[in-house]
Parts: C-alpha cells; sequence; structure tokens
C-alpha cells in the first residue's frame, strides 16, 4: 500500500532541472504487487490537494500544456510545461504520481517500450500515468497547467506500459508475465476497476520484460468497438471486439498476424475506419481497416520510410508523424483523400536531425493539431515543431534537463 501525501505532490524543484531520476544498482529490478483482478479491486490510494466546491467552481481541463512523464525507478513524476501560442514551452512544474517509473530488460533508449504511457483524457479533464515500477496506475486532475487530486491504483497485472481511453472507460495493458488488458471506470474520484474486464495476452514473459517480446501499445478504434495491442516478438495485432457495457465480448484476442514485422504502435486516420500501425523491423507503417469481428483488412502494405527502428505514431490533420529511435529522426506522412498514404518528402525525414536531440522515442501533437512535440531519451531533452502547410516540421522550442536514459529515462508525452 503506498502513503498518502498532501501539499508534497508538487516537488519544489522546476521541470527543467533533473534530480533523483537515477539508479545506479542494476538491482533496479523491483517487484511488483499485484496481478489480476482481485489486486485491482485493493484499496484505490486517493490524494486530494484541492476540495470538491473548489471543483465545481472552476474550469477543469489542461490549457495549452504539455506533460512529460519522467519515468524514475525512485518516484515517477509529471514535468508539467505551459504552451505559448508560438508552441515554445516553460516549466510549471513538477509533480510525484506516487509510484515508481519502470525498465524494461536491454531497452537500448526507451525504458517503457511502449506508445501511450502518459494519456491526457480532455472529457474528464484527467491526466492518467503508469507507474511501472510499482504495477499502478495514477489519475490527476488538471486545471490548466497545475495538477491536483492525485488517486493510485493497481493495474491488474505486472509492468503497467500503455493506457487507452473511449468514454468513461480506460484499459491499461499490462507488458510483464503473460500481459493483460484491464478496465477501469473514469469516475470524479479517478479510475474505478471494472469488473470481469480482465484478460490475459497469453505472452511469455517476466514480470519485468524483455522490450523486444513486450506488447507495444493499448488502442481504442474511435468508435469503440474493438480495443486493438500489438506484440511485437509474437507479430501479431491482436483485438477484442467490445460491448457496450464497456467489457470484451470475447474470452480471449481475435489473433492477427501483422503485415510488417515487429508491430509497436497504433494509430487512426481522421475519419476513424483506417487503422495505421508502425512496424519497427523495417520502419514500416501499414494501413488495416479492422472489422467489427476483429479481424483485419489490409488496405495499404507496409510503407517503408527509409529511416531507422520506427517505433511511435501519431496524428496531425492529414499527416502523420513517427518516431524513428535508431537514428533519431522523425517521418512525416500524408494521407489523400482516398486514404493512400506516401511520405511528405523522398527522404522520409519531417524535420532534420540535431545533434542535441538524440534518441527519439515518444511524440504528442496539440489537440489543434499545429504542434508536434518530441521526446529525446538520450538527450534528456524535448523538441517542438510547428507543422507547415505542407507537412513540414520547423523547430519553435526546444527543453533541456529532462531524465535522460541511462539505467532508465524519461518515456510518456500528452500534449493539449
Amino acid at each position: 500500500m503506498h502513503s498518502s501525501h498532501r501539499d508534497d505532490d508538487r516537488t519544489s524543484r522546476t521541470a527543467g532541472t533533473p534530480g533523483g531520476h537515477r539508479a545506479k544498482s542494476r538491482t533496479r529490478r523491483i517487484m511488483i504487487g499485484g496481478g489480476g483482478l482481485a489486486a485491482a479491486t485493493a484499496v484505490t490510494v486517493a490524494v486530494t490537494v484541492a476540495s470538491a466546491s473548489q471543483y465545481s467552481e472552476s474550469a477543469v481541463g489542461a490549457d495549452h500544456a504539455v506533460f512529460v512523464q519522467g519515468n524514475e525507478l525512485d518516484g515517477n513524476t509529471i514535468h508539467v510545461f505551459a504552451r505559448g501560442d508560438d508552441g515554445k514551452l516553460s516549466p510549471s512544474g513538477t509533480y510525484q504520481t506516487g509510484g515508481k517509473g519502470g525498465d524494461q530488460v536491454d531497452a537500448p533508449t526507451d525504458s517503457l517500450a511502449s506508445q501511450g504511457s502518459l494519456v491526457y483524457d480532455d472529457a474528464s479533464g484527467m491526466l492518467l500515468a503508469v507507474n511501472a515500477g510499482s504495477g499502478t496506475v495514477t489519475s490527476l486532475r488538471v486545471e490548466g497547467q497545475q495538477v491536483t487530486d492525485r488517486r493510485v491504483v493497481d493495474s491488474g497485472g505486472e509492468f503497467p506500459a500503455s493506457i487507452a481511453v473511449h468514454g468513461r472507460i480506460a484499459y491499461v495493458m499490462n507488458a510483464g508475465g503473460g500481459g493483460s488488458v484491464q478496465g477501469f471506470r473514469i469516475t470524479g474520484k479517478g479510475l474505478k476497476p471494472l469488473q470481469g474486464s480482465h484478460r490475459s495476452l497469453g505472452l511469455d514473459n517476466e514480470d519485468i520484460p524483455l522490450f523486444s517480446s513486450s506488447p507495444g501499445e493499448v488502442e481504442f478504434t474511435p468508435d469503440g468497438r474493438n480495443l486493438v495491442v500489438t506484440t511485437k516478438s509474437n507479430n501479431t495485432v491482436e483485438v477484442f471486439p467490445m460491448k457496450r457495457n464497456g467489457l470484451p465480448a470475447v474470452a480471449e484476442p481475435i489473433v492477427n498476424k501483422s503485415a510488417g514485422g515487429v508491430p509497436f504502435a497504433i494509430s487512426f486516420d481522421g475519419t476513424g475506419k483506417r487503422m495505421l500501425v508502425a512496424e519497427a523491423e523495417k520502419s514500416t507503417v501499414t494501413t488495416y481497416q479492422v472489422k467489427h469481428d476483429g479481424k483485419l483488412k489490409v488496405l495499404q502494405q507496409p510503407l517503408a520510410n527509409g529511416q531507422e527502428t520506427l517505433c511511435w505514431l501519431e496524428r496531425a490533420g492529414n499527416y502523420f508523424y513517427g518516431g524513428n529511435t535508431g537514428n533519431s529522426t522523425v517521418t512525416g506522412y500524408r494521407m489523400d483523400k482516398r486514404g493512400t498514404l506516401s511520405l511528405t518528402n523522398e527522404v522520409g525525414i519531417a524535420t532534420p536531425p540535431s545533434a542535441t536531440s538524440q534518441g527519439v522515442i515518444d511524440l504528442a501533437v496539440t489537440q489543434d493539431e499545429k504542434f508536434v512535440y518530441v521526446q529525446n531519451a538520450v538527450s534528456g531533452t524535448v523538441d517542438g515543431f510547428r507543422v507547415e502547410a505542407n507537412g513540414a516540421l520547423t523547430k519553435v522550442t526546444t527543453t533541456e534537463g529532462l531524465p535522460a536514459f541511462d539505467e532508465s529515462g524519461m518515456e510518456g508525452i500528452a500534449a493539449f
């Protein structure tokens, strides 16, 4: 059980100042608690900084903010930045999640080896973060650039690494052990385990998984009818058809062989009818249709970008941007009205790489789709880019001093 704290949620250091984010011993592999629905129904720890009456009197939700998850092994934090109209960032505060970060075995630059480890839900005004080293998930209420009302709940499995939200339902992907998905209801008092939602992925991992054999992301289809999970070494895209009550309609996922090698990130076009999956083996993207029965139809064969180790993929209007961690580049893609995907330029690079921007991993797009923010794990920086009319990216800001990858490092970013 976690102890409660009140006024110390927010640390005294700013988001631009590193501190306490590295553990020097290789014995950092932390035993994580729980596993299964019984553990998921354990006590939810609440840390209330503002009263319920305060929430009713003030607008709740993010306001031009970027959130970065530090993923520190000795105490996970959320670094909050205010975003100017020009896309530049300024530190607004650093907040404890009440759990510990994690580091998958042999991870080269990305400790969590996933997309979607930090999610902002605009409908509830909540920020949801995984604590992989503690086997827990934290919900935080966002007011402008302030973060309050921390609540922590068991993830229902080992090494939580990704979160998906649709309506008032959230699902957490647990990457360790056999792997699993666990459902939660989003309430005014944080996440509440959804009875009967737990499903195994049938993997063969240790509690702290090897980065290449862990699942990559969990995501809902935009209509909420299917929950999708990518598995890297199994080379599958697995789908749970969903009931209207938020529960999976099947005991085991519908298993689809991936068209490209090592499927990782999931994204959808603006219509919600086409699913794009980034594949790390040959840095490709495949376009699918997800049928109501959970089976996939390939709409466009894997499109290579000529870069190294594409893992992350996010949409900005009719453009998509992918993070290539192997050579620290960002690729731009364009989707036309017929749904055909192509590169925004011949070389597959939307913005020139920088010596201070090494180890590209996760990325986030603002709600207005004008800016893209990219985590650079090796450099401990976040780059901000303006999206140009032709899909090119123009750098507008670089924020330094974030937890750089060593034995672990930051992973997870959300923008509004």
